[in-house]
């Protein structure tokens, strides 16, 4: 599977690491009780079809991206920069046609 990072261009998924459920909100660490906490952290959703995933690219760029695939045929649909680096990505970097 290639993962098109905005960035480096298409890579190996050999150079990714796997960060996640992207569309489960993080809770407020303010007020977020220990099962907030037990819910976000161990109880996942395995869904079938179109998805939003957070990768790294721990191997590359060292950049995270939010991943849109397709879990049954590993289709990548696009991807983009997320965090504080998103922000400065080139516009064209953005997405991924």
């Amino acid at each position: 599977m290639l993962i098109p990072c905005p960035h480096c261009g298409a890579r190996d998924l050999a150079e990714f690491t796997y960060g996640g459920d992207a569309t489960k909100d993080r809770p407020d660490p303010g007020s977020a009780t220990a099962e907030d906490w037990c819910d976000y952290v161990f109880h996942r959703d395995n869904p079938r079809g179109r998805h939003v995933e957070y990768w790294h690219h721990g191997q590359g760029c060292r950049l995270w991206l939010k991943v849109t695939r397709d879990t049954v045929s590993h289709r990548i649909d696009g991807a983009e920069i997320v965090g504080p680096w998103a922000a400065a990505a080139p516009k064209q970097a953005r997405g991924v046609a």
